[in-house]
């Protein structure tokens, strides 16, 4: 086969294996970098190498030959910062030309959604590193509003009557995909990658119902409740101020800009909240 010189990360989870899968079915050799061999899907085309993020030579060995990466952003951690940095050098160390990185809308050192300050800080280490970078910039995905919903059905926090203009990851994998075959054309941009309408937690929970069949509300909390309410859970302090910050944020206003991105790359309008549960169901 054909050397490939495109790699993918995040193999294994949904968001890059359909980009995987997007470029098998389009011809187009690839290289998935992933923690777990066995776990890598079974592609045409395609090579398996095996590093985790943090290990900068493991990194370097796994992108040896390759121009472009899909920099799928790390699992929630304490750490996370600091594995994207340790890929990122063993990419530039590998003689990688191009990352593509999953960053997310409003990124920014003060951003009020916490997680986006870390990849605001991923930006600019990428930017320092010599490689030419692509940022697609998600807001929240709408695959996860129904996860939102309590066992009372009820979604609880503190997003007032703000709005977001939630994408589904289908959408982002399909405009990484556009991106990877032909990467000098987007390098250097920022993408903001949104769903067709901003809608608020109430517009939500109206059509999380609706497409659930299920009696689904919001109840726009106070910071103080919405804190109280989390400690259900046993989680680290960042971890709640995560938590939080994703209905700050949306209160925010950081989260309601609709953006026409989704369609100029992948030549098709984004799917909305109701359009997407319509599929699950059906």
């Amino acid at each position: 086969m054909t050397p490939p010189t495109i790699a993918v990360t995040g193999a294994t989870g949904f968001l890059g294996g359909q980009v995987a899968r997007t470029l098998a079915d389009a011809g187009t050799p690839q290289r998935l970098i992933v923690r777990d061999a066995g776990r890598a899907p079974q592609l045409p085309a395609t090579q398996v190498a095996v590093a985790a993020f943090g290990d900068t030579s493991g990194v370097e060995h796994a992108l040896k030959g390759i121009q472009t990466v899909l920099m799928v952003s790390a699992s929630e951690s304490a750490t996370r910062l600091d594995e994207h940095k340790a890929f990122i050098d063993g990419a530039a160390a590998a003689g990688v030309r191009h990352i593509v990185y999953t960053s997310f809308v409003a990124a920014a050192t003060d951003a009020v959604f916490t997680l986006a300050r870390d990849h605001f800080a991923t930006e600019e280490h990428l930017k320092r590193s010599g490689m030419a970078w692509t940022f697609l910039r998600d807001n929240f995905y709408l695959d996860f509003m129904p996860m939102m919903v309590g066992d009372d059905g009820v979604i609880r926090g503190p997003a007032g009557t703000g709005r977001a203009a939630v994408v589904s990851r289908r959408d982002v994998a399909a405009a990484a995909a556009a991106i990877l075959q032909d990467p000098g054309r987007h390098a250097g941009k920022s993408y903001e990658l949104t769903g067709p309408e901003a809608l608020t937690m109430a517009e939500i929970a109206a059509i999380l119902s609706a497409g659930l069949r299920r009696d689904i509300s919001f109840h726009n909390e106070s910071i103080e409740e919405a804190y109280e309410s989390r400690k259900a859970w046993d989680a680290p302090a960042w971890q709640y101020d995560a938590w939080v910050s994703t209905y700050t944020s949306i209160a925010s206003g950081a989260m309601e800009s609709v953006s026409s991105a989704v369609e100029e790359l992948t030549g098709r309008p984004p799917q909305s909240l109701g359009d997407f549960l319509a599929t699950q169901s059906g």
